[in-house]
């Protein structure tokens, strides 16, 4: 895509008076604000309505800006070689000295960091003097926003600017890992965790439904449409959507595929646009058929599950 340089600008100008601005990556849209000011952090927690023991994720440039804030260690600069920028989020122990709003981390000594690819937010993080704290660009708790359309319909005007970049090539949620002792996965997402065992070349523990909630995405209930969902379905109630991972060779209204051949990156990357097109649709209910629970197939259950506790 073409990038416009005077959006970026304008994006820039925004964030440096405190503002919000959505931006994109390549994940999810997200709801930006400057992570070092604790008036852009107290807007970002107001307008998606999020729970204040929530922490946000900080997007940064580089390995270069992230040290002023965090302490860094092996496992970390070994994943960050191989996968930054990239769908992945580290949580990392804070320096004593950082200038990171306590808004943002909820007060704790930790810090939830990533490196986004999209080139235009790259742009923008270059060309500002702060990291940028940004949790998906949606309301809290429902579907996560993929592209400034869905930006503008969950917000209208109450955000002052929308970085245009297009669509969301990966569609979901980065993978969140803990690095301050043994690694351990806190959210499922964009990226396939044997990926990261491959690399660290050991176990790594799963905890994303934890007790007292340490990260984004461990809330039970999420990403939800805003209608009720029921899982591993076969049949279907009268009047409901019904969502398959794979096309079928029906023509039914109600019938909606995620992908065309069963792919699980592509589902993955179709699941938010059709969970808001079923919105959009009228249907009062979606039943989800069975989906592979292996790779992002782990991912997309995860997401649907939290969606059904709605």
């Amino acid at each position: 895509m073409k990038i416009n340089l005077s959006n970026i600008k304008k994006a820039k100008n925004f964030l440096n008076k405190s503002e919000c601005v959505a931006i994109p990556t390549e994940t999810v849209y997200g709801l930006a604000g400057n992570a070092y000011s604790d008036q852009a952090c107290m807007k970002i927690f107001r307008l998606k309505k999020r729970p204040k023991n929530n922490p946000l994720i900080v997007h940064y440039y580089d390995l270069k800006k992230v040290k002023k804030d965090c302490i860094l260690n092996n496992n970390f600069l070994k994943l960050y070689k191989k996968l930054s920028p990239g769908p992945i989020t580290f949580i990392l122990n804070l320096k004593k000295n950082s200038k990171i709003s306590k808004i943002a981390t909820n007060k704790k000594n930790t810090l939830a960091v990533r490196f986004p690819k999209h080139p235009v937010t790259r742009i923008l993080l270059k060309e500002l003097k702060f990291p940028i704290a940004a949790p998906s660009a949606n309301i809290s708790s429902r579907v996560s926003a993929v592209t400034s359309n869905d930006v503008k319909d969950d917000f209208g005007k109450r955000i002052k600017y929308i970085l245009e970049g297009g669509r969301s090539n990966i569609g979901i949620e980065s993978t969140i890992i803990d690095l301050r002792k043994d690694p351990k996965i806190l959210r499922l997402g964009g990226l396939d965790i044997n990926v990261i065992k491959k690399i660290l070349g050991k176990k790594i523990l799963i905890n994303i439904n934890p007790a007292k909630v340490s990260a984004p995405g461990q809330f039970k209930t999420h990403y939800s449409p805003g209608i009720p969902i029921r899982l591993n379905v076969k049949k279907i109630k009268k009047g409901e959507a019904y969502l398959m991972v794979r096309r079928k060779k029906v023509n039914k209204i109600n019938y909606y595929f995620l992908s065309k051949k069963g792919n699980l990156k592509e589902a993955a990357k179709n699941l938010y646009s059709t969970l808001r097109k079923i919105r959009k649709d009228k249907y009062k209910s979606i039943a989800v058929s069975k989906i592979p629970n292996v790779g992002l197939g782990k991912t997309i259950n995860d997401r649907l599950l939290r969606a059904s506790k709605f």
